[in-house]
């Protein structure tokens, strides 16, 4: 360790690394002191800060990854603006041949995954943004690889014979035929030489059986090296590699000088104005918008004394920073982000730059930027989370505080439809399962989803529903209907009372996104003869808005990532 890195920070790091890595989605504090080698004691230290800092929830015996760590990722995402700048042509590319398409960058000898548009079949594309692939085994790395220094090919070259560091690649299967190093290092080297000459390389079943691709650079326009790869993916049940090269060489190449074109002009933009304030929104393209608000880091230290590791949480508040400007930060800029002195800013450089998470940009050291290596800290994770595996965890613990059933819903036309659910074992209970739907007029959830319409749109929906009395108590006036809808709006909530089916009482809240738009609602339901509505409001609203709280901090962390309306 070298004299000025941060200890804590690099532990830190580690620990995340290790949750990173574990094939299992919740680790215990005892498995991480085995990865790590780290003290229990250091690693409960660790443990402690990142819950607090929102980066890990735990159920009280193991830690798992909380959509805060997105803001890891996201700051990569953001400060070289890729996904922004080129995810509309890969878009627009995939739509046209109808094909998976991905972009991916160098990150040491390894290629890694920043933008993926899927075609959904029954055999499709499963890597996720921020997820690693060796080089040898996918067409990306021929093209990277004539880029590498001789540090970089030792360092690859070890890694085949095993001897190398591990990294924290995507499962695949073994190579075809298990070749030994030499053997692999052969082949790859013709592949590299075979893609210099012809400007693109392909994939035949390098990763697996049945998957090819073909890709070609996207290169800086200004010194000629590949900053990425765009790729065509397609399957041998469609395609042979002959004929997907054919059917997808000519409209990549002409897709990969439009990004080129993209890239010089973002950055002609960026350096034009060199300055962008921290609050706005640098990578609106994958929903970043809540990820660069300082965090109070020393703040809880008097709260938590020797369990709070300071440096830590500054540590990752300068990683988070970074995200805020593309083009890189100088210290002074990092400083004013994140609200710290600038030695100690400078000081949590240096150890993330040690760690390989940072690196500077320009030969005098004075422009900071994230590497692609920051999305290994549980962006792909993160990333292949669903809407109810995010909500669930939320519904279980409202469950267990009212003692009643818990849901969360999203808007399907006329009606809602359930996304997750999590139910009291009673005799009596509602038989609503994942995918049930309802009128969302006579419902909570369906209340204020509605509620949440910009005006016009309320207005004609109520117009065009048939509001029939499914009990003696429906509300089927649509000018009462509107005004009941412009209270829930007013009040945040909505409580439906025998509505639906007599002896059912629900109340809903409202599930925010990052834009701040209402996506999905979040309700309990319980049964009218066993809770009154006067307890209702007094004892399951407080639980209730603060569950629709936590779920909306949670999506919008996950920003464009998730999306609830698709669920």
């Amino acid at each position: 360790m070298a004299a000025e890195s941060v200890a804590p920070l690099e532990r830190g790091l580690a620990v995340l690394r290790a949750i990173c890595a574990s094939l299992d989605d919740a680790v215990r504090p005892g498995d991480l002191v085995r990865e790590t080698g780290l003290a229990r004691s250091t690693v409960d230290r660790v443990l402690s800060t990142l819950t607090h800092l929102d980066f890990l929830r735990s159920d009280g015996r193991a830690f798992s990854l909380a959509p805060r760590a997105m803001q890891f990722g996201d700051a990569y995402l953001a400060a070289c603006g890729l996904p922004d700048v080129l995810e509309p042509l890969a878009v627009r590319l995939a739509d046209e041949l109808d094909e998976s398409v991905s972009v991916a960058v160098p990150d040491g000898d390894g290629v890694r995954f920043v933008i993926q548009i899927p075609r959904r079949r029954t055999m499709t594309l499963s890597f996720r943004v921020g997820d690693l692939l060796p080089a040898e085994r996918c067409a990306p790395g021929a093209l990277f690889a004539p880029q590498w220094s001789a540090e970089q090919r030792a360092r690859w070259s070890r890694r085949l014979a095993g001897s190398g560091p591990p990294r924290l690649f995507s499962p695949l299967p073994p190579a075809p035929g298990r070749p030994t190093p030499q053997e692999v290092e052969s082949a790859f080297d013709e592949r590299t030489n075979a893609a210099a000459k012809a400007g693109w390389a392909l994939d035949d079943q390098l990763i697996e059986p049945g998957l090819i691709a073909v890709a070609v650079p996207v290169l800086d326009l200004a010194d000629g090296r590949a900053v990425a790869a765009v790729s065509v993916v397609s399957h041998s049940s469609r395609h042979s590699a002959d004929s997907l090269r054919a059917h997808a060489l000519g409209r990549l190449r002409e897709t990969a000088a439009q990004m080129q074109e993209a890239l010089a002009d973002s950055r002609s933009r960026a350096q034009a104005e060199p300055r962008r304030a921290s609050g706005s929104d640098p990578g609106a393209g994958t929903g970043l918008a809540a990820s660069f608000t300082p965090a109070p880091v020393d703040e809880p230290k008097r709260d938590l004394g020797p369990h709070y590791l300071r440096s830590l949480a500054r540590g990752l508040a300068v990683l988070v920073a970074l995200g805020s400007k593309r083009g890189g930060m100088t210290l002074s800029a990092v400083a004013e982000a994140t609200g710290l002195p600038r030695a100690t800013a400078r000081r949590a450089l240096i150890t993330l730059r040690e760690q390989g998470y940072v690196d500077c940009l320009d030969p005098e050291g004075r422009l900071f930027a994230p590497l692609p290596s920051v999305l290994e800290l549980g962006y792909a994770r993160l990333c292949g989370r669903t809407v109810e595996d995010l909500v669930r965890p939320h519904l279980l613990e409202l469950s267990r505080k009212v003692h009643e059933s818990a849901s969360v819903a999203v808007l399907r036309g006329p009606e809602i439809s359930y996304v997750a659910r999590v139910a009291t074992s009673r005799i009596m209970q509602a038989a609503i399962t994942v995918g049930t739907r309802f009128p969302a007029y006579a419902t909570s959830m369906g209340r204020v989803l509605l509620a949440g319409l910009p005006d016009a749109q309320r207005e004609a929906r109520i117009a065009a529903t048939d509001l029939r009395a499914l009990t003696r108590f429906t509300v089927t006036d649509p000018a009462v209907l509107a005004e009941t809808l412009r209270r829930v709006a007013a009040d945040g909530y909505a409580l439906v009372d025998q509505e639906l089916e007599e002896g059912l009482r629900s109340m809903a809240a409202p599930v925010r996104d990052h834009r701040g738009r209402v996506v999905a609602a979040v309700n309990v339901s319980m049964h009218a003869g066993r809770v009154d509505a006067d307890h209702a409001r007094e004892v399951v609203l407080p639980a209730l808005t603060a569950t629709a709280e936590r779920i909306s901090a949670d999506l919008a962390a996950m920003g464009d990532r998730l999306d609830v309306a698709a669920a």
